[in-house]
């Protein structure tokens, strides 16, 4: 009787991607990996995916696991920690500005490694949100589908080799902030959960882009940073927000996916893992200047998303409301400037010419 069950549950292909993302999560943890939640269900379900296995992940999924990361992320804004950021403003202008110049500076690259069209390069490069930057792309005639695969490739590189990074370097347990509430109490945890929701929700209603992170984030800090501490998130509900975003980010590798301009995949991998590489040299200098941790202001600084670089923060202990403000202000900022920019540069550009 289970048997037939577990198999009926199987053959569904979002319980099939739970399947081997539990399994290759509880892998990781064994192996003792990095954000074993997370790295886990993205390698397993993308291999699984581009091998022509049936997987998806219903948005929901992914909406889910951004909540619950940005609930936990904004625990951490007490009012000692707003204090601190206060201070940082000029560092995280400077961050929003370097995170604009390397998008622009990979789009050139891989415009000039593959030949794609600048406008196809420019929004694939940009450091925004996925969704964001294909449908600002599609607005001024970009090849979507290559914007969509461009952002993919470039998370799931960020999220594989930063973590792996500090690990073999030995970089945890550095963060001086802590969340305001440490306890988890049922009460308080359910009126957390419908607050947060009700902040998600008008966001989507009001048409912001990453409405399940930075509703729940602004709702989460505005509780924390007057001390209303209803409760700490449980940690199976950050767990399992790893293990959505992982699988919501993996089965984004389709079986045609591995068909796309195999030049093309190799020059957005180059250009990802070049932007890395700069940011990580600029999070050090910025690091030099402004006195925040290496390691945090290279996090701060890198070219990836908000959830994955704040839950790596997290998972580190890594200045989590610094990593968090640097990513939420950069993802603010580009979306809301990369229309007029990419304007702004093509007039240059033809204005040059003539």
């Amino acid at each position: 009787m289970i048997i037939p069950v577990l198999s009926r549950f199987a053959s569904m292909p979002f319980l099939r991607a739970l399947l081997i993302a539990v399994s290759a999560a509880g892998l990781c943890v064994w192996l003792n990996t990095p954000l074993p939640w997370m790295i886990g269900p993205i390698i397993a379900t993308a291999a699984a995916r581009m091998a022509g296995i049936d997987l998806q992940a219903p948005v929901q999924v992914r909406e889910a696991g951004q909540w619950a990361i940005g609930t936990a992320l904004g625990l951490y804004f007490t009012p000692a920690v707003l204090h601190v950021l206060s201070s940082y403003v000029g560092t995280i202008v400077l961050g929003v500005v370097f995170a604009m110049l390397l998008g622009i500076g990979a789009g050139w690259l891989l415009h000039r490694l593959t030949g794609v069209d600048r406008t196809t390069a420019f929004f694939a490069m940009a450091t925004g949100g996925a969704s964001e930057m294909a449908t600002q792309g599609e607005r001024h005639g970009a090849q979507v589908d290559r914007v969509a695969a461009a952002h993919s490739l470039r998370i799931m590189l960020v999220v594989v080799i930063i973590p792996f990074g500090f690990k073999f370097a030995g970089v945890h347990g550095m963060d001086p902030y802590v969340q305001g509430a440490k306890v988890v109490l049922l009460p308080g945890l359910l009126a957390l959960i419908a607050l947060t929701c009700c902040g998600a929700l008008l966001l989507r209603r009001l048409n912001w882009p990453n409405a399940w992170v930075i509703g729940p984030l602004i709702v989460a800090i505005g509780l924390t940073a007057f001390e209303v501490n209803l409760s700490a998130l449980p940690q199976w509900m950050i767990n399992c927000g790893q293990l959505f975003i992982g699988v919501s980010l993996g089965t984004r590798f389709t079986p045609a996916f591995l068909h796309t301009a195999p030049r093309y995949l190799a020059g957005v991998a180059l250009c990802s893992i070049s932007a890395i590489l700069v940011a990580a040299g600029f999070g050090l200098l910025l690091a030099a200047w402004s006195g925040i941790h290496p390691a945090t202001a290279i996090l701060a600084t890198s070219p990836g998303g908000i959830a994955e670089m704040s839950l790596t923060a997290k998972t580190l202990q890594l200045g989590v409301p610094i990593v968090t403000a640097f990513h939420v202000t950069r993802m603010a900022t580009l979306v809301l400037s990369i229309g007029p920019l990419f304007r702004l540069i093509k007039f240059i550009k033809s204005w040059s010419i003539i």
